[in-house]
């Protein structure tokens, strides 16, 4: 057995923290003394790295404490969830990051660099379509492709172009985000069309999707610039090619933005 000191230098952590898992149930000791010192298994130090790391994730100490209790299956869907979250939180921040260098570059008079987004207008095609509309928080998009994938096989649909999503709100909400994927197919059975649009603000974003917020902000930038425009349908993502063979740097998604004169 290992005194709470012993303990605290074996899974460097404080023994004031160790106090602390205890009075929440995370991690309890093996026995306490009658003179109230508290001693621990020398094997309790993998469930303290299980803790450590889940907090490393993220993870609130509450929610460690359920995480705990989950089996593999469901720890292992609460992960990529968490992973989910943690893209959409770079994402964020290299959005401020990006408006802060330009912020810094334009009050020191330097040159801004050029745009890598080049915005076309273009006409967007009716398309037979089969789709999965669903009010979802952002870290879920990637179980709505998967169902859309798991469905179009089930359904025995022949896929003839992209795979793409579809934002219906208003506003952007990232905790019940309107949205509906889409694969285009052959017409048959429970398969709709897309309308066509007139034309479309449009830029190519190529490499990962992390960088895809550099897209929303050259078209956001061009709106700005042409107010006899406004958006007149939902914003589209168009993933031109399969992330599951094409190699993040060569990715090429399409943004869209239908618009109309006013």
């Amino acid at each position: 057995m290992l005194t709470i000191g012993e303990f605290s230098r074996l899974g460097r952590v404080s023994a004031r923290m160790l106090r602390h898992y205890d009075a929440l149930g995370l991690l309890c000791p093996e026995q306490i003394g009658e003179n109230g010192y508290r001693y621990y298994r020398q094997e309790q130090a993998a469930e303290l790295v299980r803790i450590q790391r889940l907090q490393g994730y993220g993870f609130s100490l509450a929610q460690v404490g359920e995480l705990l209790k989950l089996s593999e299956e469901e720890l292992l869907a609460r992960l990529h969830r968490r992973r989910l979250d943690a893209h959409y939180e770079i994402y964020q921040m290299q959005e401020r990051l990006r408006q802060l260098e330009a912020d810094i570059l334009r009050m020191e008079g330097t040159p801004m660099l050029e745009s890598k987004y080049d915005v076309i207008l273009m006409p967007d095609p009716a398309q037979t379509v089969f789709g999965i509309r669903r009010t979802v928080p952002v870290t879920e998009f990637h179980d709505l492709f998967q169902e859309l994938r798991r469905e179009i096989r089930q359904r025995g649909m022949e896929q003839s172009g992209p795979i793409q999503m579809l934002y219906h709100s208003e506003e952007f909400d990232y905790e019940n985000a309107d949205v509906e994927v889409q694969a285009v197919v052959e017409p048959g059975p429970g398969t709709t069309q897309k309308p066509a649009y007139a034309a479309c603000a449009t830029v190519i974003h190529k490499g990962p999707y992390e960088g895809l917020p550099g897209a929303y902000e050259a078209l956001a930038a061009w709106m700005a610039q042409h107010p006899e425009y406004r958006i007149c349908g939902p914003a589209i993502d168009r993933y031109l090619n399969n992330p599951d063979i094409t190699p993040p740097e060569e990715l090429a998604t399409g943004v869209l933005f239908p618009v109309e004169k006013v």
